[in-house]
């Protein structure tokens, strides 16, 4: 017998969404502008839309990982992204 097993990342779905959170979330700068980037939004996908509009895309963090990498839970940063606001 075979399972699935989804392991998760201090929290997170892995750890590249777990690692983006946690720049966004402790880098000051990038902080204050998602922040700020939040409270005006008013859309259905803040994650997306966020990088969209810094051009950060193809950016990474410094341990490499890509602000727009498909292995992202976008689900998960968006609540993130939310909750810089509530």
């Amino acid at each position: 017998m075979t399972t699935k097993t989804t392991e998760r990342y201090n929290g997170w779905k892995n750890r590249a969404t777990w690692n983006i959170a946690l720049w966004i979330g402790n880098d000051e700068p990038l902080y204050r502008m998602a922040c700020g980037f939040m409270q005006s939004y008013k859309g259905r996908t803040p994650y997306r839309s966020f990088i969209k509009q810094y051009g950060m895309a193809e950016d990474r963090t410094p341990d490499g990982f890509k602000f727009g990498g498909t292995e992202l839970c976008i689900a998960e940063l968006n609540d993130m992204m939310r909750e810089l606001v509530s």
